[in-house]
């Protein structure tokens, strides 16, 4: 059965059949909670109260370091127009001030014009690990504490023309955490393929794929990847990817060729005409709610819930 920690302003919580139970800890950030297991199996026995009335924040905790896998998804490959074969493992950082609670409000700054999600499945590093440490199939579920629900909101006309993705994603409110940091054992964690990620906005769904057949490079590759020349430390943060259904799409063949011959700014300036007209960008109002859990229910990292608000 899987460990859900809660997380509120006042303290942190253990998640149980009943309601939720106060974790008695001196521990203020997620690295320090992962080091004080007594703590979180301590408080399976004591008493609870609603989750309902918990005013939720990120189980994540900040400063950390957020690490994202890019176009890790087959069908979002093809949705971009490229092939999943042609596909490296790319990494690109966000700025941990842009995490935010799961029910807190996406905030587009006044500049942004075309507002985009992406609902990820985020890896909570449980320990530290040295540059060059050795990462098999064996010990992952050493080093991956649990998995929590992100959304990787995007400012589409920031992140294409700079070619480059920090800023687009990483203004505050823009990595929507949690509810639940669900810690996992080595077997719960070898059901990685069985989880199914699902987003929709004002209740039509728009995200929905099954990790197993569609990611490209699973944790363990990342990780491996990554920790070659990268050090992670307990409570930072690695996105993996999400499936096909965002609002951004790639031009047709034809219409991406005509724009490689124009000059870079009227290019731009046409593609960003044309998204415009695209119904599927956020508005001030939407509901963007976002899960992750496998279809039988074993594992269920529960669902966030975010209201768009136009600075």
């Amino acid at each position: 059965m899987t460990v859900s920690v809660l997380r509120t302003a006042e303290a942190w919580w253990l998640k149980t059949e009943t309601g939720a139970a106060k974790i008695h800890t001196s521990a203020t950030t997620t690295g320090a909670l992962l080091s004080d297991r007594a703590a979180i199996e301590a408080a399976a026995t004591a008493d609870t109260v609603a989750v309902e009335g918990l005013a939720l924040l990120s189980p994540v905790t900040r400063p950390c370091r957020v690490v994202a896998q890019m176009t890790n998804f087959e069908s979002h490959v093809r949705d971009a127009g490229m092939d999943p074969a042609s596909i490296p493992l790319t990494f690109f950082r966000k700025a941990s001030a842009s995490i935010n609670g799961p029910f807190d409000d996406i905030v587009k700054p006044p500049h942004v014009q075309l507002l985009d999600y992406e609902v990820e499945i985020g890896l909570v590093i449980g320990r530290a690990i040295p540059v060059g440490t050795t990462i098999s199939e064996t010990n992952l579920a050493e080093f991956i504490a649990g998995l929590v629900v992100t959304n990787d909101v995007s400012a589409r006309d920031v992140q294409l023309p700079q070619t480059q993705f920090y800023e687009a994603k990483s203004y505050p409110t823009f990595t929507p955490v949690g509810p639940e940091l669900v810690l996992l054992t080595a077997e719960e964690l070898a059901r990685f393929g069985d989880l199914r990620l699902r987003l929709s906005v004002g209740g039509v769904e728009r995200q929905n794929a099954l990790v197993d057949g569609d990611m490209l490079y699973r944790p363990l590759q990342a990780l491996q990847a990554l920790t070659g020349f990268q050090e992670l430390a307990p409570g930072d943060l690695v996105l993996t990817g999400t499936p096909a259904g965002t609002a951004l799409r790639a031009p047709s063949k034809p219409v991406a060729m005509i724009g490689n011959l124009l000059p870079t700014t009227l290019k731009w300036r046409m593609f960003f005409s044309r998204q415009a007209g695209n119904p599927k960008y956020l508005q001030h109002g939407d509901i963007v709610a976002a899960s992750v859990a496998t279809d039988d229910g074993a594992i269920d990292l529960g669902a966030q819930r975010n209201a768009i608000r136009f600075a």
